[in-house]
């Protein structure tokens, strides 16, 4: 519990959880989405608002985006991205394919029943990374759907991705967003907008509600860690028996014997001996 609430006591806006939190306050994530977007925003509505994090509720899994529609009806979704993550067997990046997942279940969210499909209101998917994912230099990179054979002719779907890269070095943002940045790379605190945030973030850390959350939620991650470890040692362990039993096979050990030898039933290993045959 002490490492818990030390590493409580260290998070950061880049933590998914703060990052949650901080954006949970409708005058902090209006004003991101303004200077972002370079827009005016009268009101939001979250659409995924936090949940009390009680044991039962965390059970089931919880999700760590920000998802709000504003009064013109456009949904956004916030991400914070910390980690550039490879899929371990394909060694590919899932940056680009997780944008387009998550763009399929708001698609999924909001269209109800036996809607027709130009009801689908304008979307925009946005990870902020702390890292440049394109190494290209870009404080953004904002993508549509354009047709190859005319690069002018833009398909009017109204789905915008953004991937926001705090590392950006050009491009053209508003000073709110680059203080932002700022912020988010080095804790620096050089603008209102920044002191808002660095502000509610303290207070949150004063809030014991906010804190046994935080602490529920990653015991909740630890055991989930734990028994896919288990599950994953037992998986190897039923393989090295499995492939300890065929070798024995092979080398003409009756059935008996290989199953005393590797703790199987007979019958499984009758069952490996006629896929063999």
């Amino acid at each position: 519990m002490q490492n818990l609430a030390t590493k409580f006591e260290n998070l950061t806006i880049q933590s998914d959880f703060i990052f949650k939190k901080v954006m949970s306050r409708k005058r902090i994530c209006i004003h991101l989405l303004e200077e972002l977007l370079q827009i005016k925003i009268a009101d939001i509505n979250y659409l995924e608002a936090e949940k009390s994090l009680e044991p039962e509720f965390v059970s089931r899994g919880i999700r760590l985006d920000i998802i709000v529609a504003d009064d013109k009806n456009t949904h956004y979704n916030l991400e914070m991205q910390v980690k550039n993550t490879k899929n371990p067997d394909t060694k590919n990046y899932v940056l680009p394919k997780r944008t387009r997942y998550y763009q399929a279940l708001m698609d999924i969210d909001l269209l109800q029943k036996n809607q027709e499909y130009d009801l689908l209101p304008p979307t925009y998917i946005i990870f902020i990374c702390v890292f440049d994912f394109f190494a290209k230099g870009n404080y953004v990179y904002t993508f549509k759907k354009r047709c190859l054979e005319d690069l002018e002719l833009e398909l009017p779907d109204e789905a915008t991705t953004m991937i926001l890269n705090t590392k950006g070095t050009h491009g053209s943002i508003s000073k709110d967003i680059k203080s932002f940045y700022d912020y988010v790379n080095n804790h620096v605190i050089n603008s209102d907008f920044t002191r808002q945030i660095d502000d509610e973030i303290s207070y949150l850390k004063l809030d014991s509600k906010v804190r046994r959350e935080f602490m529920l939620l990653e015991a909740r991650l630890l055991d989930e860690r734990r028994e896919a470890k288990a599950e994953g040692l037992a998986e190897g362990k039923a393989k090295e028996k499995t492939a300890t039993a065929k070798r024995l096979l092979s080398m003409g050990l009756s059935v008996e014997d290989i199953a005393k030898a590797t703790s199987l039933s007979v019958e499984q290993v009758e069952k490996m001996k006629a896929e063999q045959a």
